[in-house]
């Protein structure tokens, strides 16, 4: 078994010195895949940005490599320590696994309460200086969230305390990942023409649409209110292009177009809709995805975030919870983005959303009339959400300032 990367530094148990300095700080980050891509997508673009933007030595535990090699082509799921991107990666086979050599990072981050090895809290419990433990929780946009945000919580054995760090969309809060170049990286792309005509050539196999056609982008779970949406584009006199990550949403779009399937590299047309399946794409490439699109219709909270730093109009489909707790954040995620719509912009986009998250039928040419608007405050709002700070810079500073 190859050493771990960090194995040559000194023991930082004793090294508090080196531990105040930004490119000195080590990172453990513990992430348990629940159900799709979110988890392991957050904490890996979390990873990736502490390491990139930050200087910090960072190594993820995750549970389902399988999982997290659909965002990330190089990892092997044969192996049970890898290194990519200068991140060490582990696989965290059980829930008592703790790494093979048992090493303490100066930052432990629990995401989305996953709950770490017993033996890993009583070698941070041993250490000389204790680590600093956050519990990531999920995105939310409730008002609540600023009052909770790093609020201390003592360990009931251990003279440990763990700090809840909330992602959040306002003042207050954590904020959400978005790297240092991500704004350039979106002129750059919306200013060539020559990078969207390769993107769409290598996306679809073709040219891209005409200009006077509607290009939406569908990542999506599995929606009954699928159908209706797609028999609107079909039926109206607009050419609307659909672009089709492979995913939980191919089935239904297959059973529209009465293909057995509707896989990377299939395309179809009906009416005015023709639609193209995307391969699943790994996370850098998918901004490109949302940048070609005129609005863009997204699940779960990494494609959430993404879309709004898109500045393009977009769907949120949030992860259904019991008892319809979600549909909670949904309101709080549209007060956000709606506002300052005038008051009939603001209620379509409030009745889109719902009906696309279960509360009804989708009326496209009620919510697309208000396009201008969408577009003009989907700017406004990615400006204002930055103004609450990236998710990896607040958790920097805040760490920096525990390790003085």
């Amino acid at each position: 078994m190859p050493p771990h990367p960090r194995s040559s530094h000194p023991r930082r148990e004793s090294a508090r010195a080196a531990a105040t300095a930004e490119d000195s700080i080590a990172c453990d980050i513990f992430c348990a895949v629940v159900d799709n891509f979110g988890d392991i997508g957050v904490c890996w673009r979390l990873a990736r940005q502490l390491a990139a933007e930050h200087g910090w030595q960072v190594r993820v535990f995750v549970d389902d490599l399988h999982a997290f090699q659909r965002l990330c082509r190089t990892i092997d799921i044969g192996l049970a320590r890898q290194t990519v991107e200068g991140i060490a990666i582990e696989h965290w086979h059980e829930p008592a696994h703790a790494g093979d050599t048992l090493e303490v990072a100066d930052v432990v981050i629990e995401a989305f309460a996953c709950e770490l090895p017993p033996a890993y809290i009583a070698a941070m419990a041993r250490r000389e200086r204790a680590p600093i433990w956050i519990n990531l929780e999920y995105l939310s946009g409730e008002d609540w969230v600023a009052d909770f945000h790093l609020r201390p919580s003592p360990h009931p054995r251990y003279p440990l305390t763990k700090t809840f760090f909330f992602p959040g969309l306002g003042k207050g809060t954590g904020g959400v990942s978005k790297e240092r170049g991500l704004d350039a990286a979106r002129q750059a792309f919306e200013s060539s023409r020559d990078a969207r005509d390769t993107w769409w050539r290598n996306a679809t196999g073709g040219p891209g649409p005409e200009a006077e056609a509607t290009v939406v982008s569908l990542f999506a779970y599995e929606n009954p209110a699928v159908e209706a949406l797609l028999e609107q584009w079909r039926d109206q006199a607009e050419s609307t292009v659909l672009l089709v990550p492979e995913g939980r949403i191919s089935s239904a779009v297959a059973r529209f177009f009465g293909l057995p399937s509707f896989g990377a590299g299939a395309h179809a047309e009906r009416g005015s809709l023709r639609a193209y399946a995307l391969t699943f794409t790994e996370q850098p490439a998918y901004d490109a995805l949302l940048w070609a699109s005129h609005v863009n219709f997204v699940r779960g909270e990494d494609s959430f975030v993404r879309a709004q730093w898109a500045e393009r109009p977009f769907v949120w489909q949030i992860y259904p919870q019991a008892d319809n707790i979600h549909l909670q954040k949904l309101d709080a995620a549209v007060a956000h983005c709606t506002a300052s719509l005038p008051a009939a912009a603001r209620a379509s986009m409030e009745r889109f959303w719902h009906a696309w998250n279960g509360g009804g039928q989708p009326d496209w040419s009620d919510y697309w009339r208000h396009r201008v608007e969408f577009e003009t405050r989907a700017a406004a709002w990615a400006h204002e959400l930055a103004a609450v700070g990236d998710l990896a810079g607040n958790l920097a500073k805040f760490a920096k300032t525990q390790l003085k």
